[in-house]
């Protein structure tokens, strides 16, 4: 049987000294291979705080948090610096292209971490563009590109390493709908091993996941599976 993907067991999070805010308590989930999960929620509920914390990039202020059965507390930053690298792929609003390169190198960018081979890189890269009907924008720098195939490129980065967990916060915020559904498409397209954990605002996207996480002000809605 294969595990988990994440475990939250009992994650809370503040933020600021002195009198600390809460962004989440005792939260507790489990994303399994294949997965797709939604975290839905108001604004300030603490979606984003748990995306950040599930993908590493945030560390919780108690509990603990399992990825492929690792413990990152018992992890220097190092260690989870590499760990997210080789198994995490991110996704978000705003895109985060960097703007020097064109379409396929900022996919391939990102195969340089896990120091794959340069052919093997341009391959892959050119494979990804492909899968999401953008080869002929490779070339492009993501000013010449429409917002919905900066996304579908962000998208192609985040699957770059075929990561076991692609997180992505608002997707399709800064899109029209129609981009938004070829964009949400394209991220519910991941790898039959890959889970995937979306934050949304978007009910429809929402209802396309296995199933859905409810936030309340920094709780987990008890009627979340």
């Amino acid at each position: 049987m294969i595990g988990p993907v994440v475990e939250l067991h009992d994650v809370s999070k503040s933020f600021g000294k002195g009198v600390p805010v809460a962004a989440l308590s005792g939260v507790g989930i489990t994303l399994l291979p294949g997965e797709r999960v939604a975290v839905v929620g108001k604004s300030g509920s603490g979606k984003s705080t748990l995306l950040a914390i599930a993908g590493t990039l945030e560390r919780p202020s108690s509990g603990s948090v399992m990825i492929q059965g690792q413990n990152l507390a018992r992890m220097s930053d190092r260690a989870v610096s590499r760990l997210r690298a080789q198994h995490i792929g991110f996704v978000f609003q705003n895109f985060n292209l960097l703007q020097r390169l064109t379409a396929q190198e900022n996919v391939t960018e990102a195969l340089m971490y896990g120091r794959v081979p340069s052919p093997e890189r341009e391959a892959r890269g050119r494979a990804l563009l492909e899968q999401f009907g953008l080869e002929a924008r490779a070339s492009h720098l993501p000013y010449q590109l429409s917002g919905g195939e900066q996304q579908r490129v962000a998208i192609a980065r985040a699957l770059a390493n075929e990561p076991t967990l692609v997180i992505a916060d608002e997707p399709t915020g800064d899109l029209d709908p129609e981009s938004g559904a070829v964009v949400v498409e394209a991220l519910l397209s991941a790898g039959a091993n890959t889970a995937v954990l979306v934050a949304t605002h978007n009910p429809d996207i929402a209802a396309q996941c296995d199933r859905q996480i409810r936030l309340v002000g920094g709780y987990l809605d008890p009627g979340s599976p």
